[in-house]
């Protein structure tokens, strides 16, 4: 058996490779080109590269002699170009980077320059800093809403805000304020004048009310009494004012308004010694004070040319007298504002009868002696509001009393306001420019209040509250009066029957209708007269119909008082133009139409007539009627 022989392979020649690459800086990757690698691969001939296209004779290049593979030129520039790509890609992404930081600089600034050019921008800081403080402070309370929303608005204008002493004016601290606002405000008011107001009410959410927040809080403003420009107490107890005010030693050159308030003003305590002389007795700009149930043993000094005086909750040996109110009113000539609210009436002992002069009835009502009967003469007075204040202190008091410019007068929980109606008539008989008169659970006498409503023309706003002395006689003064005498009460607006049960349907109804306005065609007008007279229709005679339009229709129910001035209106709108128009309302004016009627507890008032009334009036209130579900209904 033969046997092959099996011959050794031969031996591969030594492939040599150059790693000095890994070691090298790679050369530039824009000189890493088609070119350059033909050139390192020993071609020479350009135009014939690897992956060339056959020239125009379609003659195909001649094939390039194979290099050893681990010898190839081309893979050595590959390898070589992979890292400088990436440093390539790394440098860009720098460059992109700076660029567009560079970019985001130059947008901000484009954006700064804009905004410069806005006139909101070029407000100087003082005239920005007005427009804030009549933006938050316009009202009778910081709008801290506002405030907030202003800061939020950019950097500059938080800085102004901040830097704007008025801003920071309004101090208030209590149950529920926090003491670190009000340090806050203390320090960025700098020296502007300051609102105090400390609310220290009771109530049950808050629990008790503790001392120690008292005094501190008090505490916490002292050092600043030299800036109270307004100062509003309110704490539970008569001690714990006292204690609060021993702290307000110090003089107050500020203060305008002063505001004591204790809220458990029924409470029988012996607490009777007044504090100190508060801010020294000097207080030179000082024009409203209002105390509640605080003694101060009525110290002059706090009610001395006062603008408005409100005094309230003083009961039993704490109620002031006739005297010390006389007193307080002439030491106050140029006082605006008067109230006397919820205080204990004078000994009736010390009373002597007084007959009233201008009065036929020689009616006798008892007035409290006094030890200075001259009068008082207010010619600034304009609000007066007498609410529980004592029948015969106020009888008193208001008989003394010269108010030719007074506006509004409120008579409250008084028994007999009889007396008062009739100074406020002698007062009308000169100059009385009366526009509101409220009138609250009080009696009073018809023919005197009768006698008062004419001697005020200027009257536009009559609330008449639970007052059981108003009858149907009374109101129907307000409809048209007869022909030799003129409107009552021309420009009433408003009136409120709130709680008065004897009025009837017919007197409303014929107050609403002759306060209505004239229809166009019922009234011509003077250039008409010469005009030819239309086609005669077969209506009424215009006597006839002018005692129509004057003579309230009687009728039981809204629909047939509705049909009554629908046709009342009908004969008015076709009637010829004729000169004889006789009326006394032409020849004193007609009255303004009712804008807003109260007719709240007025039981006797159904659903229909209120609807009918709507027709007329822009404004009726009165009680909600509930469905059977107990739900509120439209009424």
């Amino acid at each position: 058996m033969a046997y092959a022989t099996l011959e050794s392979p031969l031996a591969r020649a030594p492939t040599t490779m150059s790693w000095t690459s890994e070691y090298s800086e790679p050369p530039p990757y824009d000189m890493c080109d088609t070119p350059t690698l033909a050139s390192a691969a020993g071609y020479t001939d350009k135009t014939a590269l690897p992956f060339s296209r056959p020239s125009a004779s379609g003659a195909m290049p001649p094939p390039l002699p194979r290099a050893p593979w681990p010898a190839s030129p081309r893979r050595s520039a590959a390898n070589l170009s992979i890292p400088h790509l990436r440093e390539a890609l790394h440098s860009l992404e720098s460059k992109m980077a700076r660029l567009l930081n560079e970019r985001d600089r130059l947008e901000a600034r484009l954006e700064q320059a804009v905004r410069l050019q806005s006139p909101v921008q070029r407000v100087p800081n003082d005239l920005l800093s007005s427009i804030f403080t009549i933006a938050v402070l316009d009202g009778e309370e910081e709008d801290s809403i506002t405030l907030s929303n202003l800061m939020l608005v950019c950097q500059y204008w938080r800085e102004v805000a901040i830097h704007t002493p008025m801003l920071w004016t309004r101090i208030a601290m209590g149950t529920h304020r926090s003491v670190d606002r009000a340090l806050l405000k203390l320090d960025r008011s700098k020296t502007a004048p300051l609102y105090i107001s400390l609310d220290f009410s009771p109530r049950m959410e808050h629990g008790t009310v503790s001392t120690e927040n008292i005094i501190t809080a008090m505490d916490l403003i002292q050092p600043a009494i030299w800036r109270w420009k307004t100062f509003h107490l309110t704490v539970p107890s008569r001690p714990q004012a006292h204690i609060a005010l021993t702290r307000c030693k110090e003089q107050a050159p500020l203060l305008e308004v002063l505001s004591i308030r204790v809220a458990h003003s029924m409470q029988e305590d012996h607490y009777s010694t007044p504090p100190l002389p508060l801010f020294e007795r000097h207080m030179p700009r000082l024009r409203s004070t209002s105390f509640t149930s605080f003694n101060f043993n009525w110290d002059l000094s706090l009610l001395s040319n006062l603008r408005v005086l409100k005094l309230g909750g003083y009961w039993n040996g704490f109620s002031p007298s006739v005297d010390v109110i006389l007193k307080t009113l002439r030491s106050c000539p140029l006082l605006e504002e008067l109230v006397l609210r919820n205080m204990s009436d004078v000994d009736p002992e010390s009373c002597a009868p007084l007959v009233s002069e201008s009065s036929t009835e020689q009616d006798d009502y008892a007035m409290a002696r006094v030890s200075d009967t001259r009068t008082i003469h207010l010619p600034r007075l304009r609000r007066a509001s007498f609410y529980y204040s004592g029948n015969l202190r106020t009888r008193t008091v208001f008989s003394l009393l010269s108010f030719p410019a007074l506006e509004r007068i409120e008579l409250c929980y008084l028994d007999n306001v009889s007396p008062i109606l009739e100074s406020l008539r002698k007062q009308s008989l000169t100059v009385l420019p009366l526009r509101h008169l409220r009138i609250e659970s009080c009696f009073l006498n018809e023919l005197r209040f009768a006698r008062l409503l004419p001697r005020l023309p200027a009257l536009n706003s009559l609330e008449l509250v639970d007052v059981e002395d108003v009858t149907p006689n009374l109101m129907r003064n307000f409809a048209t009066p007869p022909v030799s005498q003129t409107w009552v009460c021309p420009k009433l607006a408003t009136l409120s029957l709130e709680g008065c049960t004897s009025i009837d349907w017919e007197t409303l109804r014929s107050i609403v209708e002759s306060r209505l306005p004239p229809h166009s065609r019922a009234f011509p007008r003077q250039a008409a007269q010469h005009e030819a007279a239309p086609v005669p229709r077969p209506a009424v005679s215009m006597s006839s119909a002018s005692a129509s339009s004057q003579r309230p229709v009687a009728s039981s129910s809204s629909s047939s008082s509705a049909s009554a001035f629908a046709a009342t209106a009908y004969i008015l709108a076709h009637q010829p133009s004729a000169p004889a128009v006789s009326s006394s309302s032409l020849a004193v004016g007609r009255p303004v139409r009712l804008e807003s009627m109260d007719l709240t507890r007025c039981h006797q008032i159904s659903k229909e007539m209120v609807q009918w009334l709507r027709m007329y009036v822009a404004e009726v209130k009165c009680e909600t009627v509930k469905s059977v579900w107990g739900e509120p209904s439209a009424s």
